[in-house]
Formats: C-alpha cells, sequence, structure tokens
C-alpha cells in the first residue's frame, strides 16, 4: 500500500531507562514498533521518524546535540527514511511533516511512539483534522505516571484513557501485531 506511513514519534533515548525522563514501557512499547517498522520497509509502506529536539540550553530533556535527543537505536532510521525535527508538541506544527507525507502519498498513517498522552495525541488529532486515516499502535506507545490536583494517575490508566480517548476521536486503535497482519507481513 503505497498510500500508508508508518509514523515513529518520538522514541529517543531520553525516554528510556538511565535517561532524563524515563517512560513507563518505553521498552516494550519499542520492541513493538521496531516489529512494525520492519514489517512497513518489508512491505514497502513509507516510513517517518519524527525526532523532538529543545533548543533552550537549560532543557529538561531532549537537548539539542545530546545523546538524549537521539533517536533510539532500536528504531534507527535507515538512508532515505525522513527525519522531521520539531520544536513542539503537534509534530505537524511548525515542520514539513505533512507535506512529506503528501509527497510519498500518504493518505493512511499508523503511529507509534511517545509520549501518549503529548506527542502521539497531538499528531494523532492533527492528521485526523488534516483528513488523513489513522490507526494507532497502542502497544507501540509509552506514557509516564502523570498528577493532577494531588492524585497520582498511573501510566496504565493515563493510557488507557488517552487511548479510549483518540478512539472516540475517530483513530483505529490496534495491536501493532494486528497491524502487521493487515499488512500481510
Amino acid at each position: 500500500m503505497a498510500d500508508t506511513a508508518l509514523l515513529l514519534i518520538d522514541i529517543q533515548n531520553d525516554y528510556f531507562p538511565g535517561g532524563k525522563y524515563p517512560l513507563a514501557g518505553i521498552e516494550e512499547a519499542a520492541t513493538e514498533a521496531a516489529r512494525l517498522l520492519e514489517a512497513a520497509r518489508r512491505q514497502g509502506h513509507g516510513v517517518v521518524h519524527v525526532r523532538h529536539e529543545d533548543p533552550s540550553p537549560d532543557a529538561g530533556f531532549f537537548g539539542y546535540g545530546t545523546t538524549g535527543a537521539q533517536i533510539n537505536p532500536a528504531v534507527s532510521p535507515r538512508e532515505g527514511e525522513p527525519v522531521v525535527v520539531k520544536r513542539n508538541v503537534n509534530a505537524f506544527l511548525d515542520t514539513g511533516l505533512d507535506a512529506t507525507l503528501k509527497a510519498q502519498g500518504t493518505s493512511r498513517l499508523v503511529i507509534v511512539g511517545a509520549m501518549s498522552h503529548m506527542c502521539v495525541d497531538a499528531a494523532t488529532r492533527a492528521a485526523l483534522d488534516l483528513g488523513y486515516e489513522v490507526t494507532v499502535a497502542h502497544d507501540a506507545t509509552a506514557t509516564r505516571d502523570l498528577d493532577f490536583g494531588g492524585t497520582e494517575v498511573p501510566a496504565a490508566s493515563v493510557q488507557a484513557a488517552l487511548m479510549a480517548a483518540l478512539e472516540f476521536a475517530g483513530a483505529r486503535l490496534k495491536r501493532g501485531a494486528d497491524v502487521a497482519q493487515d499488512w500481510g507481513a
């Protein structure tokens, strides 16, 4: 399907154990994202990597030029695969992502990455607004515990609530293995 692309969002070193902002379940999510990446490559689907980079000298994580801001080796881009650098939560905002996808003839996206409640959410909603058919491989995404008004919200609850909201908004939610099976991989 030449009209399908895998969009890998912010699977970067700072989100992994030992990084500046580790996420719950990131290693499992990256493993599933890597499986989908290989399936997309085998099936000839488009692949676009998104990498967040913070240019401020006091960046908490993803600082410009740091090892933490690099894409994790589990999903390293191959030569010729576009890497879109963003500075906002929404990967479509002030980047060439939409133009890159359109140049590839993409109308369907499979989204994986991190953080579910931030950049995956924003990119999914923006893609829907732009008319893409969107599937989120929910087991290839990761988040973290949050706190609201003194109430700790465990990562599993954040993940469930966010995925339910994205499905309600019009995205398809599937396991990565089911997406790969749909692709015939």
